[in-house]
């Protein structure tokens, strides 16, 4: 299978969403959100430093993307995990649960990766901005957490 370019359609999906103005639990489609701009930020693993940062980058200029796009921050993580690491970081934002791996298989995320000498299976950091259309607007992989914010405001001018 090809790489996703901007301009392809957005892999369908549903997941488990988990918190925001709509609670915890909720099942969301991307079909839910036509006509709007969605972003799908993919992550390794909540409350890790990485992904920490990313998240309270976002967290922290969220007036900034509020109304310009519905975000998610996406993991493999259960909703658990996902509940504690949006109450630790007051995250004003939903996590999406991809326990069963649909979400980074589909977006081509799901990577070998290799830390001191080992290689294994994870999720590669990377971000989709979705337009209204359903098509891929914007795509970043292997973004630094330091730098996604920047990248995403101005995917969304």
């Amino acid at each position: 299978m090809s790489q996703l370019q901007v301009g392809d359609s957005a892999p369908q999906f549903q997941s488990v969403a988990v918190g925001g103005p709509y609670g915890d639990g909720t099942l969301v489609r991307l079909a839910d959100f036509a006509g709007q701009n969605v972003v799908l930020y993919f992550y390794p693993k909540d409350d890790t430093p990485g992904c920490t940062t990313q998240a309270c980058g976002l967290r922290d200029s969220w007036s900034r993307l509020e109304g310009k796009a519905v975000v998610f921050g996406v993991s493999i993580d259960p909703p658990a995990s996902h509940q504690k690491f949006i109450q630790k970081y007051t995250l004003p934002f939903r996590l999406l649960a991809d326990e069963n791996h649909s979400l980074v298989e589909a977006f081509q995320v799901w990577v070998e990766k290799s830390m001191y000498g080992k290689t294994y299976m994870g999720t590669e950091r990377s971000t989709f901005v979705i337009g209204g259309d359903g098509t891929l607007k914007a795509i970043f992989r292997k973004v630094k957490p330091a730098e996604h914010l920047d990248l995403l405001l101005n995917a969304l001018q």
